[in-house]
């Protein structure tokens, strides 16, 4: 009598080979009650498979989970790539992001909350940093063409604005439901929230544009090949300042 009362509940195990359906199974899981909170019996069970193929297949719970983050931030990065790749104006691109990362975030905000919950476990930082670092280092580099690279409009700064005003909404949105009588993963609010962010990017670029470096930021020869770091070495040679050699 140990099953788990939140596993007797499970749902009917999904279709594909064994090793995806022990993936999904994993997915559902985490996402419904946490890393800690799940157990590798109970993706056994929800997958319909034996426990031993789990650790066959994924060795640890710890390498369960990581496929799992990893699954996610691939398609999370694809969704922005595509996003980023046509062409246009800064503006443009950015509202173009926005538009990706919110799509994206809605389908997906049962991940949201797995992350943010999981930010208060220690033990599985490193799976999260992992997964996360080449994210962020994907919209820091793209965002790194009006950006400076210090202070309150650096990269890093408007990544975690932008950020925040998207996973927010999402994170929330289970609370928000249930205050407002409203889904705000549907139309109209999600609608109204696309606006808003849109809006917030308008005025830190308006506010970017009357900056008097952006003329220099924005001219093509002005960043090198090899995104914000190459850039940063240049201006360091130009100066006949010396940058450290990144670790």
């Amino acid at each position: 009598m140990d099953q788990n009362p939140r596993m007797a509940k499970a749902a009917p195990p999904p279709s594909g080979t064994t090793q995806d359906r022990i993936l999904a199974a994993a997915e559902a899981l985490f996402c419904e009650v946490g890393f800690a909170g799940v157990s590798a019996r109970d993706v056994a069970l929800r997958a319909g498979a034996q426990k031993a193929l789990v650790f066959y297949y994924f060795h640890s719970k710890e390498g369960l989970f990581e496929a799992v983050l990893s699954r996610y931030y691939d398609a999370h990065q694809a969704a922005l790539a595509e996003a980023l790749a046509a062409a246009g104006t800064v503006r443009e691109r950015m509202h173009r992001l926005v538009d990706a990362y919110l799509d994206f975030m809605a389908r997906h905000s049962a991940y949201a909350r797995l992350v943010q919950a999981e930010l208060s476990n220690p033990s599985t930082h490193p799976l999260v940093e992992k997964n996360f670092a080449p994210l962020y280092r994907f919209v820091e580099d793209a965002l790194g063409e009006v950006a400076p690279d210090e202070g309150r409009a650096a990269a890093r700064q408007l990544f975690v604005t932008f950020q925040g005003a998207v996973l927010n909404w999402c994170t929330y949105a289970p609370l928000l439901s249930r205050v407002w009588g409203q889904d705000p993963l549907a139309a109209p609010l999600l609608e109204d929230r696309r606006e808003h962010v849109r809006w917030l990017v308008d005025l830190v670029l308006d506010a970017l544009e009357r900056s008097p470096a952006s003329a220099r930021r924005a001219a093509p020869a002005a960043r090198p090949k090899g995104g914000r770091a190459a850039a940063r070495g240049a201006r360091s040679r130009a100066s006949g300042r010396v940058t450290p050699r990144a670790r």
